[in-house]
């Protein structure tokens, strides 16, 4: 075999790993961080979410589960992890995993840039405290917005909202408005075009006073139809035709009304939050 041919081969090899994700917290951000890093890499994982190991017997049986995968794979557990207690963290990585601290890498050369000693707290990041209680309750407060202006349900205080999302069946909207509120504590609103609205399709009376909070969602029509038919198979509703005369319809209306839009094909809940965020100029708010 040429160095060459091996070389391709060992390219089109999938590797897989056993990745844990272990914090005395809720594991969110190991998970994050880990899964940030380990997209730089052409593997596929299986994952172990574990969070709240902030006792021995807890972590022993964790480090017992990643002893017995090494065991079998011959290949070591990545472990990214966030333990305060020193005690939890020793057992962990004395583990037969290669064990990376996802925020005392960061923490050390910062420690050092800003010349403070860190006090670490349990739960700080995603707890509750007297500092923190006003952003929850925000975030509460938006995401009990997004579900009452779901689909045009209510077009009541409309001042309110920070962002009204507009767009055809099953293009986003909800999705994407409850991502704003959970993840940002943004008040958005989402209002559905229908088939029936296609003969004489206009902004509705209630929506100009706020047009420079409307963001459009299109989408393609074979996506579209891939989705509807998922939801309603073989129906008019998810046919190719009746999605292609939609999106026409709305992105026209888009263009007249110069309504900024986002073709979603190719973008996740997340990618499409953030794009209406940076497009509409609107203020990030991380719990």
């Amino acid at each position: 075999m040429t160095e060459n041919h091996t070389s391709q081969t060992q390219e089109n090899e999938t590797l897989e790993r056993s990745v844990f994700f272990i914090s005395d917290g809720t594991a969110i951000t190991a998970e994050v961080l880990g899964h940030a890093v380990l997209s730089q890499f052409p593997i596929t994982v299986t994952s172990y979410t574990l969070p709240f190991v902030n006792s021995k017997m807890r972590a022993e049986e964790i480090k017992t589960q990643i002893n017995a995968i090494y065991l079998e794979t011959q290949l070591k557990p990545l472990v990214f992890y966030s333990i305060i207690s020193d005690e939890v963290k020793s057992i962990i990585t004395s583990s037969d995993g290669f064990c990376q601290d996802i925020v005392q890498t960061l923490v050390a050369p910062l420690q050092q840039e800003i010349g403070l000693e860190p006090k670490p707290e349990l739960h700080r990041t995603h707890g509750l405290s007297k500092k923190n209680l006003g952003q929850y309750d925000a975030r509460i407060a938006a995401i009990d917005y997004a579900l009452a202006h779901d689909d045009g349900v209510s077009l009541r205080n409309l001042e309110q909202a920070q962002v009204i999302i507009l767009g055809v069946s099953r293009c986003g909207k909800t999705p994407t408005s409850l991502y704003l509120a959970m993840q940002f504590g943004i008040q958005a609103a989402n209002y559905p075009f229908t088939a029936d609205d296609m003969d004489n399709l206009q902004l509705p009376a209630a929506l100009k006073p706020f047009q420079h909070k409307l963001f459009g969602l299109t989408i393609s029509p074979e996506r579209l139809a891939a989705i509807r038919e998922e939801r309603r198979e073989n129906s008019r509703y998810a046919s190719l035709r009746q999605c292609r005369l939609e999106l026409a319809e709305v992105e026209a209306l888009f263009r007249k009304n110069k309504i900024n839009y986002l073709n979603t094909t190719n973008y996740s809940v997340e990618e499409i939050s953030t794009k209406i965020i940076d497009s509409m100029g609107l203020k990030r708010r991380m719990f």
